[in-house]
């Protein structure tokens, strides 16, 4: 990509060959056009072979065969270095000639085939280091007699994606306007400034450069913007410039949200009323031209991260926008998403990555996402998806920057404020703050009581959170009578098959469990799970999740080893329908370990606690109290296996 230094290092090697004394001939050309190329092997050829200057095709065929090797004259040792090549094509008849004394040298940010093949060698040119990032900011300033700490200097380097060129640029604008390495972050930070803005202006770049890191990728995104089909790059890196930069799914770019929004972008450039609408194939070929004008990392082979774009790229392709462009572009990013976004996260990892790709977009275009007709439902998704896969907290936190965000902009009544002060409260709870879980749902009982009346269906929904705090706080039968007589209220209100009706009988199970009737509960579950499998379907992730309590009910009344034996091929059916990291799928494992070890299996105890730990882990963390529980139960289990096999073979 552009600024990563590939014309020093071009340079460097260049001048030290030069200067070594291993070259007769070095020609340095900067090859942003043919024409440009056809000059300075025109000038080339009139100094060396007195060449007609007036006939460039001429001369410059003329130069090309006097670099050829000819076994009739004494070896001529030379180097070509073609400088910022912007166009393969440019090249067509004018590559110099294979040589053992000869050497071309090109720096390009084009990724084409045209340009590697037999004697050809492709070298790729990166990013620093953060260690080398750290290296050059440490010693530019020291250059200055300024000092910064480490830790900011790592943390700027960060802000600035490791590139030589913005680097090299940030530090020159560091010492002009004699800031710190923490003001500087903080106006970096602001999204009210452009990147032109946090940059010296072109009579004060550093190291002889000629334009600025705002302006290193306009030519190329000009260019790319040009080719068939034309008037969609630019709309696309814009679509790509507000999500995550370490990775794009390819539905996410693909799907109807993404190609209206470049159809109708397309529309706007080419002033078309009616133009042709954008196919998936037409998205396909412009991340490709992207990918060779090296704008992007596109790798179809890894669809959950298909497509990488340089954060300053995004900045930079943002910067340009006007406030209605960067609101339509929000929500047309939104829409797609939630278009990609399965019903079942299955997969764990296209999960995550559009869990990074909504943080993306909620951190670059916020406020986009929270209009007067409600909050974008990208939002709630991804706060729900984060609780299901078991991140309780971290779905706390997404709901309570919701509820402050929708309170200050739609209001404290708002029907999305509402439901996202439930969101927080259930999980709240999940993360075990039920004093706290069972305050909310009692202030948004109140609201909604107030607002929607008593027997509106949200209002039943939050009477149902305001009773089951009670019972898990131990006042078991107290919670029960009160559960009974909300099941009346929904069987009333909104009828007997209704999944909310459903709820509350789940809950009546699981209380009558809790208060110490474990029969009674497995006996309740029956006639639920048979309900369930009726209204919602046998492999949904509720119906999946009556089974589990069902199977554990029964084993909490009964044998245990027949709990494990049951919990088994259910482990199996959750993975195949709900995803191996799910939730519902670590509770059952934990079911499953629980059980073998009151059956008296230490070993298979052991091997599922093991197994369990390892889920935890990958999905939560290793801190996680789930995942260091599943770890002392490993160890505690391990431990017995072992004492067991020491009695053994004592006896």
């Amino acid at each position: 990509m552009g600024g990563v230094g590939k014309t020093q290092l071009a340079a460097h090697h260049a001048r030290t060959r030069w200067q070594s004394g291993n070259l007769d001939l070095l020609l340095w050309i900067t090859a942003a056009t043919r024409t440009a190329i056809l000059s300075a092997y025109t000038q080339a050829a009139a100094e060396i072979l007195g060449a007609d200057p007036t006939d460039p095709e001429r001369a410059a065929r003329s130069f090309l065969a006097w670099l050829e090797p000819n076994p009739d004259r004494p070896g001529r040792r030379w180097m070509i270095v073609l400088d910022d090549l912007a166009d393969p094509a440019d090249l067509r008849g004018l590559w110099p000639p294979a040589s053992p004394l000869g050497r071309t040298l090109i720096s390009t940010r084009r990724r084409d085939a045209a340009l590697t093949g037999p004697g050809r060698h492709l070298v790729s040119v990166g990013l620093f280091t953060p260690d080398e990032s750290a290296a050059y900011l440490t010693t530019t300033l020291a250059a200055h007699e300024r000092e910064e700490p480490a830790d900011l200097l790592a943390a700027l380097a960060a802000d600035l994606g490791h590139l030589p060129l913005a680097l090299s640029q940030a530090a020159a604008y560091l010492i002009d306007a004699d800031l710190d390495c923490a003001a500087y972050r903080t106006l970096l930070a602001d999204r009210a400034r452009t990147l032109t803005d946090l940059l010296p202006d072109p009579s004060a770049l550093p190291d002889d450069q000629l334009e600025s890191v705002a302006a290193a990728w306009s030519l190329s995104i000009d260019r790319v913007d040009r080719l068939p089909p034309a008037g969609l790059a630019r709309p696309l890196l814009q679509l790509a410039a507000v999500l995550d930069p370490n990775g794009i799914p390819a539905p996410v770019l693909y799907n109807s949200p993404a190609l209206e929004y470049l159809t109708e972008h397309r529309a706007h450039a080419i002033g078309q009323a009616q133009p042709d609408q954008v196919t998936t194939e037409d998205a396909a070929r412009v991340l490709r031209t992207l990918h060779r004008l090296s704008l992007i990392d596109h790798t179809p082979r890894s669809p959950h991260h298909a497509v990488r774009v340089h954060q300053l790229i995004q900045r930079t392709a943002r910067d340009a926008l006007g406030a209605q462009h960067h609101h339509r572009l929000a929500q047309a990013a939104a829409d797609a998403l939630i278009a990609a976004w399965p019903d079942i996260e299955r997969d764990t990892a296209l999960a995550q990555a559009l869990r990074a790709n909504a943080d993306a977009l909620a951190r670059y275009a916020e406020d986009a996402l929270y209009q007067d007709s409600g909050v974008h439902p990208l939002l709630f998704r991804a706060g729900v998806s984060l609780g299901d896969t078991g991140q309780a907290e971290a779905a706390a936190h997404h709901f309570q920057r919701m509820v402050e965000m929708t309170q200050d902009r739609l209001g404290r009544e708002h029907p999305d404020c509402l439901d996202s002060r439930e969101n927080l409260a259930y999980w709240r709870g999940e993360t075990g703050d039920e004093a706290g879980a069972a305050i909310a749902y009692r202030e948004l009982l109140t609201d909604r009581e107030r607002l929607l009346g008593p027997d509106h269906p949200e209002t039943l929904s939050a009477r149902v959170g305001v009773l089951f705090y009670p019972g898990r706080a131990g006042d078991w039968s107290d919670a029960l009578s009160a559960a009974r007589q909300q099941l009346a209220d929904h069987e009333r209100i909104l009828g007997l098959d209704h999944p909310a009706t459903l709820n509350v009988r789940n809950v009546i199970a699981n209380f009558q469990g809790n208060a110490g009737d474990a029969a009674g509960a497995a006996a309740a579950f029956e006639p639920l799970l048979q309900d369930f499998q009726r209204v919602v379907g046998t492999d949904d992730s509720y119906t999946l999740s009556i089974q589990r309590q069902l199977f554990f009910w029964r084993g909490m009344a009964g044998d245990p080893a027949d709990a494990a034996s049951a919990f088994e091929p259910l482990l199996h059916t959750m993975r195949r329908t709900l995803g191996a990291d799910h939730s519902q799928v670590r509770m059952t494992l934990n079911h499953l370990a629980y059980f073998r070890g009151k059956a008296g299996d230490e070993a298979g105890a052991a091997t599922a606690y093991q197994e369990l730990a390892a889920d935890c882990e990958r999905v939560l963390g290793p801190e996680h109290p789930d995942t260091l529980a599943a770890k002392s139960g490993f160890a505690a289990w391990q431990r017995r296996t072992g004492e067991s096999t020491v009695h053994q073979s004592t006896d």
